[in-house]
């Protein structure tokens, strides 16, 4: 009880640490706009990967329809705080929890769906949700959404993130969470267990619909401007993305996958000619010498050994 109880302080610690640093540098302008922008950029990405990893990593549903959740999460937020004057944090909240809505709605009549099926039931929500907000003009229709107040700063990302990836990794580490994995290992075996596999697919829909749908609030609210068009298709493959290059079924995976993809695509912002090439190359490369992504399904796992703390990687 005790070592579990170091390794909490420890982690904790290390999070402080984490914060306070970077918080003290961008106040000294020592990380300047553009970087501040990554770093924003890098968090939302966490955000979303590790939400579509319980739905694709550890459930095993295919979806393609994520930006949707996020779409929905973002336009909520922008009307809350910027035509209806609400908090910040209410609009937060408000986005998450209609998203997962939408989750469910969407959830309910397509999982029962499989592989390729599912991706395109999806894929096609994601389209509507698309379509309704190029001809929605409350919400700025194909124009866009602007001067939305810009509430999300360092203090939004950090807490979001860290709370994201703590929630979802109890949920997976939980009874539903396993029911979740075995669901992903082996269905029909799952079902004959006596797992309610199709409430546990909408669970796992709903919960990483809530997290992008948090993810789009914060998107939102830092950017001052949206359009249908930022949370299309693409946006839905750039998500899936970097959960297959981190590792399908390791939140470590999804975190070092968000961190890499944003760092390459840094990089590479000096040859915008060469930069989509060069970045379908790095993921081409992976992908054939390791299909199951940088992770797998392992996790970092930080323990104490014989009186020294090592690190290494844990299995699932």
């Amino acid at each position: 009880m005790k070592k579990i109880d170091k390794k909490k302080i420890i982690g904790f610690s290390l999070l402080i640490i984490i914060y306070f640093l970077v918080k003290i540098l961008m106040d000294a302008g020592i990380i300047d706009s553009y970087f501040q922008l990554n770093i924003f950029l890098v968090g939302i990405n966490i955000i979303l990967a590790v939400g579509l990893n319980l739905i694709t990593g550890f459930t095993g549903q295919f979806s393609l329809g994520h930006a949707a959740f996020m779409s929905i999460g973002a336009y909520t937020s922008a009307v809350l705080t910027a035509k209806l004057g609400q908090p910040f944090i209410v609009a937060v909240l408000a986005s998450g929890a209609i998203a997962a809505f939408a989750g469910i709605l969407i959830g309910v009549p397509t999982l029962r769906l499989k592989g390729d099926y599912l991706a395109i039931a999806t894929l096609g929500f994601g389209e509507i949700i698309r379509i309704l907000a190029l001809n929605i003009d409350y919400i700025g229709g194909a124009i866009g959404f602007n001067d939305i107040p810009q509430y999300t700063n360092w203090t939004w990302i950090f807490i979001m993130t860290v709370a994201t990836v703590f929630l979802i990794k109890h949920f997976i580490n939980s009874y539903h969470g396993r029911a979740c994995i075995a669901i992903r290992e082996d269905e029909i075996a799952a079902e004959a267990m006596g797992i309610n596999t199709t409430f546990y697919k909408v669970l796992a829909f709903a919960i990483g619909a809530f997290f992008a749908g948090i993810a789009g609030s914060l998107y939102a609210n830092y950017f001052y401007f949206i359009k249908p068009d930022s949370f299309g298709f693409m946006k839905s493959i750039d998500i899936l993305v970097i959960v297959v290059f981190g590792g399908m079924g390791s939140i470590t995976g999804s975190i070092v996958g968000a961190i890499s993809l944003s760092i390459i695509s840094l990089f590479l912002q000096g040859i915008p000619e060469l930069r989509m090439v060069i970045y379908s190359l790095i993921l081409f490369v992976i992908m054939v010498y390791r299909p199951t992504g940088l992770l797998g399904k392992e996790e970092f796992k930080i323990f104490k050994k014989g009186g020294r703390k090592d690190v290494s990687v844990e299995s699932k």
